[in-house]
């Protein structure tokens, strides 16, 4: 038969093969394709013949039709035949489909639509066929029956469309599904029917499958949907990574159902789907936008949901096209600083905590971003070094001017642009541990910006290579080219920058021989550079060297060894230099650096504090330098026993022109000459065996022999010399403007360190024997008279130089062994000997003044002078032992006690104080990780506590208890010993203590209720005592709960203290805070809770913009967004109610006339300003949804009609009545005088000018928010006008009952005197001058 039709199909007229077509039944038409389709042969001409024989101008030929059209659906999808016949079959039904009527089409499409909700398609090739169809269907001019009415072919397309995306679709065909139906014309809402559809369909397909169909609905948001597509593929990935997160955090998951997809395939995926979303935006530069766009509104709402790990790594593979870069970076910089400040914000609040329990920290989520590109994301890794490099230079460490770098790196990081450049350094160091290919071009950008940023701050940049190096040392020896190169500049940079890029690459000296001898060469040059900051780069660097090349039988030395990491580069080190190599190239750099004691102070200063740690680190090195040391000294010292002064100070100094020079810093030769020895003394002579060679011993006991018959020598005659011995007396000159001057000024500064040094030395070597001790208080008197005379001679010339204490030569070692002996040394043997210097309260006051200038130079640079200096563990250590002792002093001995025979400086508890004052911020500021260890080291009692169970709560409550009782005792102490210094130092340690404590703990609420109860019964009059009472109050109350209630009572005792303005009305005499009184109040108190009340203001607008991001924010869970909505309200309805309270006590007040009414006006336009923005935020919610206002809004606006607004206006007719009467009172006197008070005129006039400029904006915030809810009122149907009272006051206020008297008066006046023009116009005058006055005494 199929045979017969064709041959008919190849006739001319259609009339025969018509007939033959008529004598099939739909059942044979059927069979005869299908047997022609599985044969393979013709089948094309077949469909041709029969769509021949049925034309669509006759109604059987278009039943004909359909039934082909019905039959060849399923035939396709059955999967029987071959894709090539099945392209042919769909390609002819596709031509043929646009000849048929509308009705037929619309048969067509419904039987698709039960195809698909059947799930009977298989490969999806007939969907091909659907789209012609609808297609051609939307163009489709008749109606169509449809139900029980009637639909064009628009609308019925329309209404499939509905039926089809409202149905259920078989996973297998969902992509076929959105390939389809990128080829049918959609409305604007179809396609998101269509979108909304696909995406919903996410969750249930397999994994793997995700990224064809994503990239199927991105080419379908060519059409439109941009941000639903993007949205719906974000929030898909994001909750699969927190529920990929719960399962990590239960690893056995209770429903064994739930447990999903293996980690690194959901990556892949993730992977996969970021590269065809920014494929399709290489393609579509609007879909990037629309991307960009759409995470800026979702993350001023939540910020959470914007930017989560997914959406991150997509931005960072979407700014590798530079049309974009810009615009991604600034983006996610501003919501890494957005998202610090917010943390910081609600950190410092207990009320935002309450609020917002869970706390969004997008740094977690930009590392989670480089873990997860472990998995094959190379497109995102160049992203993370770009935003890595552009966060350190954004946020880099600031220089001011003129001045050194605000560097605190050695601290934690507090402001949000540290916390961006702290994560910017992370970010870089993770992705190099993560990502091999990409090491060697972070570390030449890395190296590249530390040798073109010279002039500013490199600190963070050298701190992350030093990160770098320790993670992957080896990496380096690929790049040693480049080290090499960075090496070539260094006599360019600054010294800080040179050591601290020495010590980084420092591992690599040890791996690579090339790049050693390289640095060698170019040190060796750069030590006969012309530049000074050349010559001690090279020595800076030469040190470093001899540190770390250990000569063979050095003493190994814990701290010293340098942990490389990598067991190869160990071996490389073995293979490449044993420790017999390394003595001739150290000796060769020891003949190298002796050239430079001939050179300038500086570098010899330097090679001086460098001696002693290479030695501690290279012991075989002792003698070189030992002799290098001696044969310096020699050249200053002079051996005869009987000479004064022993050492020849000229000798250092040398002159140029008019200027002088110190030459040699003798006191740092000496003090090194002293470090070295007692090290050599104590380490070396004990581990020197039997087998050591006699020459060799003779030799260390000869330079051992020599330094100590020196020092002697030198500390025996330094006693007997006199100050005019070193041509110093208190007649000499020491003004730094004159050459001798500046030369007394180098000799005193010489002598007071060779004192200092000889102190030291004597003490250490002593063993508590009497006559040392008296030694050292010999040298500690020769040092005390020039201190004093240097003292005077500032105090004379008032300059800021020599007002500095120069900087002490003491070590913080020897610092901490001092006090503990001074103070806490009980043992019978040395009561003797130590009674000598516990004698002198000089000497006493001397060893804490200088511990204390030794904890500061630590808190302000990170590091001490000395040995040991840049040793944080051992600082710690001694920081603990400093602190033992002065906390023992402090408590023990009070002020009181001690000021009673106290002559002149201060007293040594107060200085004690200080000191524990400057401890306990450094602790906090370097030691964060250590403040355990630290309290317990303070608490004597328990000395043997696991370090495991330390309760940092409750050891510094006991602390804090220590301080407490002092501060009692000096509040309840006699007013002549009362101590406002210490006092003041008193609660700033509280506040410092205060921060250990845990805001949730029964001691810190103790605490609070002592600050309370401190601040309510005592009447403190000193004002900084009472600042600082007051704010500490503030800082703890705020971390327990909103301060609204306390500011409240503050401002009722305020008001109460000052009295009203209105001067007829009596304040009621409450009074809840002594601290509050006359002389306290205006501006001291008042000032210090507007303050505060600004803080609050500033919470309270915070809330707001959260609350309006919130409100145009449609979530998944509107019950659960609600919730949160009506939380948030309340909160910020209740503070705002609090705060009306307060301002109405405040506007009532009597302020005098400066600052307080200043501040006072500023903060009611901005509290006018947030109520503005609380009523515009209603407006929004009236006009999204038909919410009715909440009763609490009511009270609130009624609150601000009744107690603020009408006492505003009164405050400033008050404000402007104080200005008045200051100005006549200012013309009076210009009568008098004219000429010498214009200027005094003009002072007062500017000022009242200043003062009343916010009056005018106060004004206006009013009246903006009277405005505001007239609007309100209207879209909520609630009269909230009702409580305002229109306003009166204004620039050109008329008062009526004034004017009516005036009046009267003029009349009357006219009446009897028509005459006396003259006396009537003085009438008007002095009445006109009376006003104010008048206003005043009627005023109501």
């Amino acid at each position: 038969m199929a045979q017969r039709i064709l041959s008919l199909a190849a006739e001319q007229g259609p009339e025969r093969l018509q007939e033959a077509l008529q004598g099939l039944t739909e059942g044979e038409l059927g069979d005869m394709v299908t047997r022609q389709a599985l044969k393979g042969r013709e089948t094309a001409a077949l469909l041709r013949g029969i769509f021949k024989g049925s034309p669509c101008s006759q109604r059987s030929g278009v039943l004909r039709r359909l039934q082909v059209y019905k039959h060849c659906v399923p035939l396709v999808e059955s999967g029987d035949l071959h894709l090539g016949k099945v392209s042919e079959i769909i390609g002819l039904l596709m031509l043929e489909a646009r000849q048929l009527p509308g009705h037929a089409l619309a048969e067509l499409a419904s039987l698709f639509v039960d195809v698909i909700k059947g799930g009977s398609l298989t490969n999806g090739k007939s969907l091909e066929l659907f789209s012609t169809v609808l297609t051609a269907l939307a163009s489709s001019k008749e109606n169509l029956a449809y139900g029980k009415g009637e639909l064009n072919g628009e609308e019925f397309k329309k209404q499939l469309i509905n039926t089809l995306c409202s149905s259920k679709w078989d996973p297998r065909c969902v992509i076929h599904l959105a390939n389809m139906f990128r080829d049918i014309p959609l409305s604007g809402e179809e396609l998101q029917f269509v979108v909304e559809k696909v995406l919903r369909m996410f969750s249930k397909l397999d994994l793997q499958e995700i990224p064809p169909l994503v990239y199927q609905l991105l080419l379908l948001s060519a059409k439109g949907s941009k941000k639903t597509v993007l949205e719906g593929i974000i929030s898909f990935f994001n909750q699969l990574d927190k529920k990929q997160k719960e399962e990590q955090r239960v690893p056995e998951s209770v429903d064994l159902e739930v447990a999903t997809m293996p980690l690194d395939q959901l990556r892949h995926v993730e992977g996969t789907v970021i590269l065809h979303i920014v494929s399709v935006i290489n393609l579509d530069q609007d879909l990037g936008e629309e991307l960009i766009r759409h995470l800026k509104t979702e993350q001023q709402k939540d910020p959470g949901r914007a930017l989560c790990p997914f959406s991150v790594a997509l931005l960072l593979s979407v700014a590798v096209k530079h049309r974009l870069q810009e615009q991604i970076f600034d983006f996610l910089k501003t919501s890494i600083t957005r998202s610090c400040k917010d943390l910081q914000f609600l950190q410092a609040s207990k009320f935002l905590q309450d609020l917002f329990p869970q706390q969004y920290d997008i740094t977690a989520v930009i590392l989670e971003v480089v873990k997860n590109s472990a998995f094959g994301w190379d497109h995102v890794t160049q992203g993370l070094v770009d935003l890595g490099f552009s966060l350190m230079e954004s946020y880099e460490p600031k220089k001011p001017f003129g001045g050194k770098a605000a560097d605190n790196s050695y601290g934690l990081s507090k402001v949000p642009a540290q916390q961006a450049c702290r994560l910017g350094a992370s970010i870089l160091l993770e992705t190099f541990k993560v990502h091999e290919p990409i090491r060697s071009d972070i570390l030449e950008q890395v190296l590249n910006r530390v040798l073109t940023k010279a002039a500013s701050p490199v600190s963070h940049f050298i701190d992350l290579l030093s990160n770098i190096v320790v993670s992957a040392p080896l990496v380096l020896q690929t790049s040693s080219s480049k080290v090499t190169e960075t090496f070539d500049n260094l006599s360019f940079l600054p010294i800080d920058t040179v050591q601290g890029l020495l010590r980084a690459v420092q591992p690599l000296l040890k791996v690579s021989m090339s790049v050693r001898d390289s640095l060698i060469l170019v040190l060796q040059k750069a030590i006969f550079s012309r530049q000074l900051d050349a010559r001690k780069a090279a020595v800076a660097g030469f040190l470093l060297l001899l540190r770390n090349f250990k000569v063979l039988g050095s003493l190994s030395s814990s701290q010293c060894s340098q942990a490389i990491g990598a067991t190869q580069v160990q071996a490389d080190v073995h293979a490449c230099y044993n420790s017999a190599a390394n003595e001739a190239f150290c000796l060769e750099i020891l003949g190298s650096l002796r050239r430079c004691l001939s050179q300038q102070a500086d570098v010899r200063l330097m090679l001086y504090e460098g001696f002693y740690d290479v030695l501690r680190r290279n012991s075989q090195l002792a003698s070189s330098i030992m002799e290098t040391l001696l044969s310096q000294i020699k050249q200053y010292y002079l051996p005869q026993p009987d000479l004064l002064p022993p050492l020849k100070l000229e000798g250092c100094i040398m002159a140029q022109g008019d200027q002088i020079f110190l030459q040699e810093p003798l006191a740092h030769l000496l003090c090194c000459i002293q470090h070295c020895l007692a090290w050599y003394k104590s380490t070396v002579r004990l581990c020197q065996g039997a087998e050591d060679d006699e020459e060799e011993e003779e030799e260390g006991v000869g330079f051992e022999q020599n330094f100590e018959d020196m020092l002697e020598s030198v500390t025996r005659r330094m006693i007997k010399s006199e100050l005019e011995d070193f041509e110093l007396d208190k007649s000499a000159d020491f003004s730094l403007s004159s050459g001798v001057g500046v030369k007394n000024n180098i000799y005193a500064i010489q002598v007071m360190g060779i004192c200092e040094v000889l102190i030291e030395y004597n003490f250490n070597t002593g063993n508590f024997s009497k006559n040392k001790f008296e030694d050292v208080l010999g040298l500690f008197t020769c040092y005390n008279k020039l201190s004093e005379i240097l003292k005077e001679k500032a105090g004379k010339n008032k300059s800021a130089l020599s007002n500095k204490t120069a900087r002490s030569f003491l070590s913080m070692g020897f610092v901490s062994t001092l006090l503990t002996a001074l103070f806490r040394d009980n043992a019978q043997s040395h009561e003797e000997s130590l009674a000598v210097l516990r004698s002198s309260t000089e000497f006493l006051r001397y060893a804490v003044s200088v511990a204390l200038q030794k904890v500061q130079q630590l808190e302000e640079t990170g590091q001490t002078d000395g040995p040991d200096g840049q040793n944080a563990e051992k600082m710690f250590q001694n920081l603990c032992k400093i602190t033992q002792v002065l906390l023992w002093r402090y408590t023990s001995i009070p002020t009181v006690v001690e000021e009673s025979g106290k002559k002149k400086g201060k007293s040594i508890s107060l200085l004690c104080l200080e000191g524990l004052l400057r401890i306990f911020n450094t602790v906090q500021q370097l030691y964060p990780a250590k403040i355990p260890q630290f309290l317990q080291a303070l608490d004597i009692t328990d000395g043997d506590a696991e370090e495991t169970d330390i309760n940092v709560t409750e050891k510094a409550a006991f602390q804090i208890r220590q301080f407490q009782r002092s501060l009692v005792n000096q509040l309840s102490s006699a007013e002549d010993d009362f101590n406002a210094k210490e006092m003041q130092s008193l609660i700033t340690v509280l506040s410092t203590l205060s921060k250990l404590l845990d805001p949730g703990s029964q001691q810190f609420l103790q605490f609070l209720t002592w600050t309370v109860k401190v601040c309510k019964e005592n009447a403190l009059e000193d004002i900084s005592c009472c600042k600082g009472l007051l704010s500490l109050l503030f800082s703890v109350h705020v971390l327990y709960k909103s301060p609204v209630g306390l500011l409240r009572e503050l401002a009722q005792d305020i008001h109460a203290c000052l009295g009203d303005i209105d001067q007829d009305i009596e304040v009621e005499g409450r009074c809840h805070f002594a601290v509050v009184n006359a002389k306290t109040a205006a501006p001291t108190v008042c000032l210090l809770v507007l303050g505060q009340v600004d803080k609050v203001l500033e919470e309270v607008d915070w809330l707001i913009k959260k609350l309006t991001s919130l409100g145009s924010d449609t979530s998944e869970d509107p019950s659960q967004a609600s919730n949160q909505n009506q939380a948030l309200e309340k909160g910020v309805i209740l503070q705002l109610g609090t705060l009306v309270t307060v301002y109405h006590e405040l506007v009532q007040t009597a302020l005098p006339a400066g600052s307080c009414v200043d501040t006072l006006l500023r903060s009611l336009s901005k509290t006018y300003a947030i109520l503005t923005s609380l009523i515009k935020h209603y407006i929004q919610a009236c006009r999204s949804s038909s919410n009715t206002i909440p009763g609490r809004l009511e009270k609130l606006v009624k609150l601000s009609g009744s107690h603020l607004t009408p006492q505003c206006y009164s405050f400033i007719t008050y404000v402007q009545n104080i200005h008045s009467e200051s100005l006549s009172f200012v013309e009076e006197k210009k009568k008098k005088k004219k000429e010498d008070e214009a200027a005094a005129v003009s002072t007062v006039m500017a000022k009242v000018l200043r003062d009343t400029k916010p009056i005018p904006n106060l004004i206006f915030a009013i009246e903006q928010y009277e405005k505001f809810l007239i609007h309100l009122s209207k879209k909520s149907k609630v009269n909230l006008m009702q409580y305002m009272k229109l306003s009166t006051s204004r620039d050109f206020r008329i008062n009526a009952s004034v004017l009516d008297s005036a009046l009267q008066e003029r009349n009357s006046e006219d009446a009897e005197n028509e005459p006396h023009n003259d006396q009537s116009n003085t009438a008007e005058q002095t009445d006109e001058n009376q006003e104010p006055k008048k206003k005043r005494q009627r005023k109501k």
